[in-house]
């Protein structure tokens, strides 16, 4: 029987998809400088067999909502505190199966920066990085880097495209045995088995090679969360994991059967690339605990940060818009098109406004461990999806309480690996167990 797949959504800092979960009095806020804190959630993770985490990144505090950052930030948004290339190396350190990903725009850096840190955080893990690609959402990162506003959402997948190809090219300059070493003979490397990239793209050019050898994967396993026709076609070509967020079963369902035609056509096999729905839960020793666990999450949510939050994710103030159409007008190249199929599909399965949609915070599903294993279980054997991407509503409680409680579930019901297979990333997704 196959068994699905689990990557963690991680940030680095004490909110991720879930407004407000910083103020719950089990989220850790005094440690949010500390390694110890990176330790800790790599070994939770590795301790419950997840195949990955990966940090969401921005490059800048998004101001979107009411034309300023005071909400976002003053309330507690999603903000990436450290640099996640800095924590990364913290977690390969204390784990040996744990997948570690970063999120890293290909608009906004050149492809051998990307290249040289990614493959060494592959040496320094022994194979266990992932990239996930992004190509930035909001104009508060396009200004941080020179632009007035987000390029063309279509030249921004044109790039990346460049982007990793020239990547592809970089990692692929070192033989795996080039690096010789010997002091006998004085051959530090056998350069007959290192060649020049000489990449020329239409938006990036690099002429290698890279002085990092080849790592153990060859190269990151590319993860990527475009929800548009073009973002789509875009992960059907190069990921391994898409993430998707998809407010329903159905609505994976579809998801699902468009990108299996998209990797086709790309030559691929639907197993190439797993599918990865956001799933975010709140586990309880009974269904009432459950219940009562949600209610209070809900009763701590600032309303200004879901309308600050939500605006950021649809590249719109929602303070003053409230239809799909104005939103979308309003947002122009910026959003990720993800969060707005997303609320059309809560609009249509909760029977409510585009304005009440707006200001509802991330869904939360509440059960005890074996309710929560049914839905995962239904969503994975109906085919809608291979395993779930898991946000934290509270940082480090979800986690512990899914450790403990649903994968031991999972893994009865014979769902889920009991130990790891592979020793990299990809030889994990590849056997899952």
């Amino acid at each position: 029987m196959s068994k699905m797949h689990l990557v963690a959504y991680l940030k680095t800092g004490p909110t991720a998809s879930f407004a407000s979960g910083w103020r719950h009095p089990s989220a850790t806020l005094d440690d949010l400088f500390e390694p110890a804190r990176f330790e800790y959630m790599a070994k939770l993770l590795e301790d419950a067999r997840f195949d990955a985490g990966f940090f969401a990144d921005g490059l800048g505090i998004p101001d979107v909502y009411r034309n300023t950052f005071a909400d976002y930030v003053g309330r507690g948004g999603q903000v990436s505190l450290l640099d996640p290339m800095t924590v990364l190396p913290i977690m390969a350190r204390v784990t040996s199966r744990l997948g570690l990903g970063a999120t890293l725009a290909t608009t906004f850096h050149n492809p051998y920066y990307l290249a040289r840190g990614l493959a060494s955080l592959d040496h320094l893990s022994k194979g266990r990085v992932a990239w996930n690609v992004v190509t930035g959402s909001h104009n508060a990162e396009a200004r941080n880097h020179g632009f007035d506003a987000m390029p063309d959402k279509n030249m921004r997948y044109e790039r990346a495209e460049d982007v990793l190809a020239a990547c592809a090219a970089l990692w692929d300059c070192w033989d795996e045995d080039a690096l010789v070493l010997d002091r006998e003979s004085g051959v530090y490397a056998d350069t007959s088995k290192i060649r020049y990239a000489d990449y020329k793209g239409p938006y990036v050019s690099t002429r290698g090679p890279m002085s990092m050898p080849r790592s153990p994967q060859g190269r990151p396993v590319i993860l990527q969360a475009g929800s548009s026709p073009r973002g789509r076609d875009f992960a059907a070509k190069w990921a391994e994991m898409v993430f998707c967020s998809p407010a329903t079963k159905e609505a994976c369902l579809e998801f699902r059967e468009d990108m299996v035609k998209r990797l086709r056509a790309h030559g691929r096999a639907p197993e190439e690339c797993v599918i990865l729905p956001s799933l975010s839960v709140v586990v309880g020793e009974t269904e009432s605990i459950a219940i009562e666990k949600k209610e209070f999450l809900e009763s701590i949510v600032d309303p200004e940060l879901v309308l600050a939050s939500n605006s950021a994710l649809l590249g719109v103030d929602l303070s003053d818009v409230e239809s799909p159409e104005a939103a979308d007008q309003g947002a122009g190249s910026a959003g990720v098109q993800g969060s707005r199929d997303r609320m059309a599909q809560r609009m249509k399965a909760e029977g409510i406004s585009y304005a009440q949609a707006a200001r509802k915070p991330r869904g939360l599903i509440a059960g005890t461990p074996a309710m929560i294993a049914d839905i995962m279980e239904d969503w994975f054997r109906s085919g809608a999806c291979d395993g779930f991407v898991l946000p934290p509503a509270v940082f480090p409680l979800t986690y512990e309480d899914f450790g403990r409680m649903v994968v031991p579930e999972l893994q009865k019901r014979g769902v889920f690996r009991r130990e790891y297979a592979g020793r990299t990333l990809r030889e994990n997704l590849r056997n899952p167990g």
